[in-house]
């Protein structure tokens, strides 16, 4: 009799952990922040550092940031090399509007969009906002969460799980542990905490 109380007990525990973590993940937004070139405010870790303060300034509350990791550059691993982190937030803004925050920051800082995957001051990207599935038409191109590629990058997958080691892919149900070990393993060993 004991015993099945007991086991009801830590049943009624697993539930409600499990429970907080659905409600966490349905409130916290996950941004991936990079650069790989030095901008006005300073060196790439300046850079990010400013890129923060800007997100706190526009009413953004940051719970978590991972450390720095220092990633090669894709596609062009000759182009400099990146520093990323990503952050655990939380934020009312919608996903529209918090595109149009991090724009912003990103030129305030320095970024010139001329082409794709060009080295930059500075990159933002959401990887994940409130665990939905979003498909949209933005600003001329289409704004996918979580981002289309985020299976394949190292500089997110491996900071990400720093800070949210229970995270799952809202679309493919993977979770985090699952996905870093789907990468080839030069992508894991080319990475390295700051």
């Amino acid at each position: 009799m004991i015993k099945e109380k007991l086991k009801s007990r830590e049943i009624g525990i697993e539930k409600n952990q499990d429970i907080s973590e659905k409600l966490a993940r349905k409130s916290r937004v996950l941004l991936a922040l990079g650069a790989n070139l030095n901008s006005k405010f300073g060196n790439r870790i300046e850079t990010l550092e400013i890129a923060q303060t800007y997100l706190i300034n526009n009413g953004i509350k940051i719970i978590k940031k991972s450390c720095y990791y220092e990633s090669l550059s894709y596609p062009n691993t000759n182009d400099p090399k990146f520093i990323n982190c990503v952050l655990s937030i939380t934020t009312d803004l919608g996903p529209i509007k918090l595109m149009d925050v991090i724009i912003n920051i990103e030129k305030k800082i320095g970024r010139v969009r001329n082409k794709k995957n060009e080295p930059r001051v500075c990159d933002i990207d959401i990887i994940d906002y409130k665990n939905e599935i979003i498909k949209m038409y933005y600003n001329n191109s289409n704004l996918i969460i979580p981002h289309e590629k985020i299976q394949d990058r190292n500089f997110v997958l491996i900071p990400l799980k720093e800070i949210e080691p229970l995270w799952i892919h809202p679309e493919t149900n993977l979770n985090i542990e699952t996905l870093i070990n789907n990468l080839n393993i030069n992508n894991i060993n080319s990475i390295t905490k700051i």
